[in-house]
């Protein structure tokens, strides 16, 4: 096991590298000047040229993209050119907001998705199958943008149930010292209730409208597992045994169609740690995905760089771990 996950990580090396170079020649063929469009039209050459030599851009493609890397290995990536922060600290900031948002949509896409594609295989082709299946074609289908902007004007904006935007109420006066960064954990270690049920407020929309897509994914494959492991002889010979029907479903079916659910989970989840921009723009949300997108707006290539280097690094990390928890639901797995 400790021998398998070794390669595994060795042979991440050139998949990062692969990363780095892909985001660093991207950025560079982007028409225009980026110096000039951080420091604008009306500044003079001598602060235009202060600034290309301040950030490397004087130099030949070959050592910018030299001194990129062994900047990412000290974990150096960089300072922003807008707020003057170091790029690592800024990432400290945002990343927690965007992993509770991801994780709460994840939940929510897991916690309805797989009920609902093993619901729909039990149930084929009745009324339940059909409703289950045309709800998770509309759910792929649905823009975030329009979906996140119906349930604002439903539950903030009509009902007045849930707050709009934003992570917490500041407004309300609340005392709350964010420590770790995690709202949710914060609150918790506090002991402040207020503070818990304000942030969950803060979640639950943003979560929705962030979860709809991967929890429609979800239930399609699982129904699609489910029915390809309903059809095997072992089932047939557990029904023929008696064995009730819940455990034939739960037990023996649904075990064994978890793997590839488990993989497209993982991949999902990784998307949405990876920024989810409309989403965090919709509801104000102070995550990674908002931040790149102003970066990019400001041509702030620090900023950009890392951001997206971290979240690729971050996908790439997680796909190992959905890779390694195979094992655990099927025990018939073994890694070499």
């Amino acid at each position: 096991m400790l021998q398998y996950i070794a390669k595994r990580l060795l042979g991440l090396v050139p998949v990062i590298f692969g990363i780095t170079l892909l985001v660093f020649a991207f950025l560079h063929l982007i028409p225009g000047d980026p110096v000039t469009a951080m420091v604008g039209e009306r500044s003079t050459p001598e602060q235009i040229e202060i600034l290309r030599k301040q950030m490397g851009l004087d130099q030949p493609l070959p050592l910018q993209y030299l001194f990129f890397l062994t900047s990412l290995l000290r974990l150096d990536f960089g300072t922003s050119i807008v707020t003057n922060v170091p790029v690592i600290v800024e990432i400290g900031q945002r990343w927690p907001a965007s992993f509770e948002l991801s994780v709460a949509a994840m939940l929510f896409a897991v916690l309805v998705g797989i009920p609902a594609g093993i619901l729909a295989a039990v149930k084929k082709d009745s009324w339940l199958d059909n409703v289950a299946m045309i709800g998770s074609l509309v759910g792929v289908s649905m823009p975030v943008y329009w979906l996140g902007l119906l349930l604002i004007y439903l539950f903030a904006v009509y009902l007045g149930w849930l707050p709009p935007s934003g992570r917490l109420g500041v407004s309300q006066g609340f005392e709350f010292q964010a420590i770790t960064g995690f709202y949710i954990l914060d609150a918790i270690l506090q002991g402040n209730v207020l503070v818990l049920k304000d942030v969950l407020a803060h979640l639950v929309l943003p979560a929705i409208a962030l979860g709809t897509i991967p929890l429609a994914i979800v239930a399609r494959l699982t129904r699609s597992a489910m029915l390809e492991v309903l059809s095997q002889d072992y089932i047939r010979t557990a029904r023929a045994k008696g064995v009730l029907e819940k455990w034939v479903i739960f037990k023996h079916a649904l075990k064994n169609a978890l793997l590839p659910v488990i993989t497209i989970i993982g991949l999902q989840f990784g998307a949405l740690l990876s920024g989810a921009i409309l989403t965090e723009t919709i509801f104000s949300w102070p995550g990674l995905g908002s931040w790149i997108y102003s970066a990019i707006l400001a041509r702030d290539y620090p900023v950009v760089q890392g951001g997206v280097v971290f979240i690729s690094i971050t996908f790439v990390l997680i796909n190992l771990l959905v890779d390694l928890s195979y094992a655990l639901f099927d025990p018939r797995i073994q890694y070499r």
